[in-house]
């Protein structure tokens, strides 16, 4: 057997996504780069690893116990390199971060320094809607979860970041097509909604069963991003974040409407299970994060009190 390391890591990404493009992707290699190691790692085994079907490519049972073998093989190299890190006196391992979609405005801000005073440490930090983010954290897959709401099922620990509000917002393009009153702007012009399982769809849900607000005409998009987006070109109005239109306010490209009953303000939690043992990574992070805290939000979220 003659296999190395980075056929290893190729494998589990086309494993991970059964998918040679998305798996390119994530390690920044191309596809034949990716497809070369990968039939490379297959010709150490007369069993496939994997197959197409159709055109979908699907791990075989064979391939899915080398996965796990794999799997074993680098959390092994990785903890042998942590430990040589540790014998230098400096601190080492991995930290990972489960952070709901609109969170990605917010914790990149507090780990930057950390990150830059600890060379030693790898960060995973995964960006997802709420539902998953906290299944991720119920499944002990993560150290941390980012989230604006506190999940009552499952016993945890919070560390309070930041306020999240969340405004009414549209294009001032809209004007252009006339002047509307502001209880006219449901019924004239298209909601844009996150995609179900995002806590901003949900406040943005209770915002309009609270008024009892008609709708025109509901349009679903599954990023912060892309909505972000569908405001700029004035295809319609949402409540979103006020974290992630920064630019774009000061820019003049999207406006916040005036609304009574918004800012809807919730707060940014980083939570861990509270029956979790924390690694000596985790807990450093989390001391950092509760005597540096406030000075991040100084320097960094000045802006923000503004609204």
């Amino acid at each position: 057997m003659n296999y190395t390391l980075h056929q290893l890591k190729v494998f589990l990404k086309v494993a991970e996504h059964e998918s040679i493009t998305r798996a390119s992707e994530d390690l920044f290699l191309t596809q034949p780069a990716v497809s070369i190691q990968l039939k490379k790692l297959q010709e150490q085994f007369s069993i496939p690893l994997t197959e197409v079907v159709g055109r979908q490519l699907y791990v075989t049972d064979f391939g899915k116990e080398i996965v796990v073998a794999a799997e074993r093989i680098l959390n092994e190299v990785d903890a042998i390199n942590y430990k040589t890190i540790q014998y230098k006196n400096q601190l080492g391992g991995r930290l990972k971060i489960s952070v709901a979609s609109t969170g990605k405005y917010v914790m990149p801000y507090f780990l930057s320094d950390f990150m830059g005073l600890h060379k030693g440490v790898d960060l995973v930090m995964d960006v997802t809607n709420k539902t998953f983010v906290v299944k991720s954290l119920e499944q002990n897959e993560v150290d941390f979860a980012l989230v604006s709401v506190i999940p009552d099922q499952l016993k945890t620990e919070s560390l309070p970041l930041l306020k999240n509000k969340l405004f009414l917002v549209g294009s001032p393009k809209l004007k252009e097509r006339g002047k509307v009153s502001k209880k006219k702007l449901f019924e004239n012009f298209p909601l844009l909604f996150r995609e179900p399982g995002s806590a901003t769809r949900n406040a943005m849900e209770r915002f309009i069963t609270a008024n009892d607000l008609p709708i025109l005409k509901k349009v679903e998009l599954t990023s912060n991003e892309a909505i972000k987006q569908a405001v700029i070109a004035g295809l319609g109005y949402t409540v979103m974040p006020l974290i992630g239109i920064k630019n774009e306010l000061k820019n003049g490209d999207i406006e916040i409407i005036p609304y009574k009953g918004l800012p809807i303000t919730t707060q940014w939690n980083l939570i861990w299970l509270k029956s979790k043992n924390l690694s000596p990574v985790a807990s450093a992070f989390r001391s950092y994060l509760e005597k540096e805290k406030g000075r991040i939000i100084e320097t960094t979220f000045g802006w923000y009190e503004d609204y």
